[in-house]
């Protein structure tokens, strides 16, 4: 079974002459397949696929010439490099073949924000269109489900995530079996590929401490305590986490800072498989205290995915008061504010905070519950 990608039809239209498509996303979200099914169904110029992580890729695009790359490419005219982060000098490597090909198409995918786009962001300035793939989106899986199967698999994706693979696995042993090898066999080997990282222990262990906070203020001082290093360090390591698509990041909103709280972030993991490979717990619904958590960490996250592929120009926040009046998602968008509360049960009556209804009249309020998110994250 595949799954057709949301981003299809614009990276589709942005494949220019003497431009390069970057795509980015953590390892297993499918990156690799989503370029073989294009080349397959949707482009029918000849292709040149290279590996960055093989070591002849690095050695034949190290001569860089532009006759040596008019050698290797011949008559194709689209160059497509997997994992391009791996290549040393890429971002230049990719500029002369731009400027100096005619013609050429370039896509060039990447595990790592961090390193790609370090590495492309300078030399690309103006030749370059960037897209993010995150593991399957509900608003993907819809095209190939009905509203039953929705339902009936919603609670299973709390638990186990939406990575393309785990979608198709049927035992639940195995589907845990493979968030877990996801987590120790490339997750942390990419993180730790990263200069200044030496210490897999210490980013294991502060992972699961945000794993067990999801979706609550975390104190990066608290966790430098705990750990056992400094505040910077845990910085430089959820910043690094962030940009291998672990996890991301939430900062409080405030138009008044006497009341609103601004100094602390919340952090949310990109899938839910992956969060709870981490704490080793697969329960199933029933026998979990952390549902709530789970239905907040997986429908944000979702909203995420479908903010990213509409390409809806947005900042996300939460907002809480020194009061203790909190919203758990607000967004910043067409100049409006919009408010969105999420409860795992539906039953439960939810108002908007008197602080936020009395600091934002002309806000927008509603509550996410398991009988309104398709509306809201398809």
């Amino acid at each position: 079974m595949y799954i057709n990608r949301a981003i299809r039809a614009a990276f589709l239209a942005k494949l220019q002459p003497n431009k390069v498509n970057v795509l980015l996303g953590a390892r297993r979200t499918g990156k690799t397949l989503f370029l073989k099914k294009l080349v397959k169904n949707d482009i029918e110029e000849p292709f040149l696929f290279l590996n960055g992580e093989d070591i002849s890729t690095s050695a034949i695009l190290s001569e860089r010439t532009v006759a040596n790359y008019k050698r290797l490419l011949g008559e194709k005219r689209l160059l497509i490099l997997d994992e391009a982060q791996k290549v040393p000098d890429i971002g230049l490597i990719l500029k002369l073949m731009v400027d100096h090909i005619d013609g050429i198409k370039i896509i060039a995918t990447g595990s790592s924000v961090f390193d790609l786009t370090n590495k492309l962001g300078e030399p690309l300035t103006g030749r370059k269109f960037t897209f993010h793939l995150f593991p399957i989106a509900q608003m993907e899986i819809s095209e190939s489900e009905n509203l039953i199967e929705t339902k009936s698999n919603m609670e299973e994706r709390l638990i186990y995530g939406s990575y393309p693979e785990v979608i198709t696995l049927q035992g639940n042993q195995e589907k845990a079996s493979y968030l877990t090898e996801i987590v120790n066999a490339y997750l942390l080997k990419d993180i730790l590929e990263v200069d200044g990282v030496r210490n897999s222990a210490k980013m294991f262990n502060l992972l699961r401490l945000i794993a067990f906070q999801t979706g609550k203020e975390v104190s990066l001082d608290e966790l430098g305590k705990q750990l056992g290093i400094s505040r910077n360090t845990v910085e430089k390591y959820l910043d690094l986490l962030t940009k291998v698509f672990v996890v991301y990041k939430l900062p409080g909103f405030s138009r008044n800072l006497r009341k609103e709280i601004v100094k602390t972030n919340r952090w949310y993991f990109v899938d839910n498989g992956i969060r709870n490979a981490l704490i080793s717990n697969f329960n199933s619904i029933n026998l979990r205290a952390d549902t709530g958590e789970l239905w907040e960490n997986y429908v944000l996250s979702e909203r995420m995915k479908y903010q990213s592929y509409h390409r809806i120009l947005v900042n996300n926040y939460f907002w809480r008061t020194y009061q203790r009046q909190e919203i758990d998602w607000v967004e910043e968008r067409e100049g409006k504010l919009f408010a969105y509360e999420v409860k795992w049960s539906p039953h439960k009556k939810t108002k908007i905070p008197s602080a936020w209804a009395q600091a934002y009249p002309d806000s927008r309020f509603e509550v996410i519950t398991p009988n309104n998110y398709l509306d809201w994250i398809c």
